[in-house]
């Protein structure tokens, strides 16, 4: 047991940095994202129906 210790760079763990855990009854960004996207199809889908009536009458 002569061998010396192997250099080590401060920090380095070797572990992966995970994401933090969500908090609880907080949605997540990708569902936030998700929602606001749903959000949009259901105004342009309301929106192209509301000319249709409109030019039928």
């Amino acid at each position: 047991m002569d061998r010396p210790l192997p250099r080590r760079t401060p920090g380095a763990s070797g572990r992966e940095p995970r994401p933090p855990k969500p908090e609880f009854g907080v949605p997540s960004h990708e569902l936030r994202e998700r929602a606001a996207g749903g959000w949009e199809r259901f105004l342009r889908r309301f929106l192209a129906g509301q000319v249709d009536q409109e030019s039928d009458s």
